[in-house]
């Protein structure tokens, strides 16, 4: 177990910023040791983060835990505080495991070619650090100013990652995105400023827990939460505000990409889960209708741009605004099953396109080119490349046995425990996405060999170690996802009462509820 009054949080923050302020530092002479440097201090956050979550206790996963608060600005009421509930560690999870995979599948791309191109090496594994900083910070922010100054933080790396280390169109994708998260931020901005001039001020005024509860009049509560909702919308991304995705995915980095879609995007539904919906209860009440429908859009309108891509990173971006659309219509269903559901969503998403992404840049490094159309017949060629991809694959369609089939699962049951209607729609994001894996590994994986494709390596060592971990989650989630759900269980409760919303008892409920009666039966008896 880890001392409670050591400051752990602010270490995993830390200590990335740390080794890219070193990598940054070395001298000409040294620069070959940045990626080293760099995968190394990953590897250490991961540890640390592991040891944080063997000694979270899941019982109170709805407390926020580790937590540290200091003084920052008191002039304007914010804080430095930081802490983790069973959500906020799935996400630093997520986002610790994903660093070094990224520094590992991208370590020949941009070094190994002289000084200039070792300097460029440097600058990518140092923004990559940074950037890990930055969401670590993010999912364990407790005050609502805080959140906001890493939400605008964010995108100085990720600007840079994309303008610097992308493709033909980096500037453009780039600027783009920069364009859309701004707008979000500046909207938000003017939303984060109302919340604390109606709340109750003080040297902590912008604490999420000084502001849950607070009486706001509709009008008011319904437009902060209109702005928080649309600045997190284009973080999702959700439709109509996604365009900016399928241009940054395609142009940027496979590593960028990855962590991109696989861990910042979900600021955005998780700031839905943890600062929407406990800020604004009725203006979310309000509001849901309206957000279901979008959700189920996103669902169908991503699911079917994804059949007809021709551009497989592309495609891999569009399947990314259907599964937010799922995890949208788990939160706003308002039951503790679709919300644990969204929760545990958020991870396995992270994994499933984490893996896909980065499987498809091991492929458009081979051959060239990002066009569908440009590969065919790998499978006889590449097996062990084509194996992990079809289990990525089936990760993002939610086939049992897989973790991603475990929360989507809960968050159909969960909606249409409250809204079958909308459930029953959204099944059809489930058939469009085995259309979509299907027939894109059909295309890139089976039919005859293209003479210029003979001679592809298959996955080389390095590549397999980027890969497996993500594949072995998969599979021990799939089969055992009692550990994430009991992280995530407690939080929704907490959430709906907040909201003011009772549950629907479902199947899955009355399961839990009954499990955890002959658990705490056991634990009195073997205390007796």
């Amino acid at each position: 177990m880890l001392s409670a009054g050591f400051p752990w949080l602010t270490t995993l923050i830390v200590l990335p910023l740390v080794g890219a302020a070193i990598v940054w530092a070395l001298p000409t002479s040294a620069r070959a040791w940045s990626r080293h440097i760099a995968l190394g201090v990953s590897l250490v956050v991961l540890v640390l983060a592991a040891l944080v979550a063997l000694s979270f206790d899941t019982a109170a996963a709805g407390t926020h835990q580790f937590a540290e608060l200091h003084d920052w600005i008191p002039a304007i009421g914010t804080s430095y505080a930081v802490g983790l509930d069973g959500v906020g560690l799935l996400l630093v999870l997520l986002s610790v495991v994903l660093t070094p995979l990224v520094l590992l599948a991208a370590w020949k791309e941009h070094g190994g070619g002289g000084p200039e191109a070792e300097d460029r090496s440097r600058h990518y594994v140092a923004l990559i650090l940074v950037l890990e900083a930055f969401m670590v910070a993010i999912f364990a922010a407790r005050d609502v100013f805080f959140f906001y100054v890493l939400f605008e933080a964010m995108l100085v790396p990720v600007y840079f990652l994309i303008g610097s280390f992308g493709g033909l169109q980096r500037r453009y994708a780039a600027v783009k995105f920069l364009i859309y998260s701004l707008a979000g931020g500046l909207v938000m901005l003017v939303a984060v400023i109302a919340l604390y001039l109606n709340g109750p001020g003080g040297p902590q005024g912008f604490l999420t827990e000084n502001l849950v509860g607070i009486d706001l009049p509709v009008t008011t509560e319904r437009l902060m939460f209109a702005a928080f909702f649309f600045a997190f919308a284009i973080k999702a991304p959700m439709w109509p505000v996604h365009t900016w995705l399928p241009d940054v995915a395609e142009t940027a980095p496979a590593g960028t990409s990855t962590l991109l879609v696989g861990v910042l995007d979900k600021v955005g539904t998780f700031g839905m889960l943890t600062l929407c919906l406990p800020l604004f209860p009725d203006a979310s009440r309000w509001a849901a209708p309206v957000i279901i429908v979008l959700a189920l859009i996103s669902i169908l309108y991503g699911a079917l741009l994804a059949i007809g891509q021709k551009d497989l990173m592309r495609l891999i971006a569009y399947t990314s605004v259907s599964h937010f659309g799922f995890i949208v219509l788990g939160i706003f269903a308002f039951t503790s099953v679709s919300v644990q559901g969204s929760s545990f969503y958020m991870f396995n998403h992270g994994l499933s396109t984490g893996a896909l992404f980065l499987i498809a840049g091991f492929l458009v490094a081979r051959r060239g080119s990002q066009q569908i159309a440009d590969f065919g017949g790998l499978q006889k060629v590449v097996p062990v490349l084509a194996g992990v991809f079809l289990v990525a694959g089936l990760s993002a369609l939610s086939l049992p046995g897989l973790s991603t089939f475990v929360s989507e699962f809960l968050v159909l049951i969960g909606t249409y425990s409250r809204n079958g209607p909308a459930a029953i729609v959204a099944v059809t994001g489930v058939v469009l996405a085995a259309l979509y894996v299907l027939l894109t590994y059909q295309r890139i994986f089976t039919g005859p060999v293209q003479d210029e494709l003979t001679t592809m390596p298959d996955l080389s060592g390095r590549e397999t170690w980027v890969v497996a971990p993500l594949i072995a989650l998969m599979l021990v989630l799939g089969f055992y996802p009692a550990p994430a759900i009991d992280l995530v269980r407690e939080p929704a409760t907490i959430t709906l009462e907040q909201v003011g919303i009772e549950d629907v008892p479902n199947a899955v409920t009355e399961a839990q509820v009954s499990l955890g009666a002959r658990t705490a039966s056991t634990e009195e008896g073997s205390t007796t």
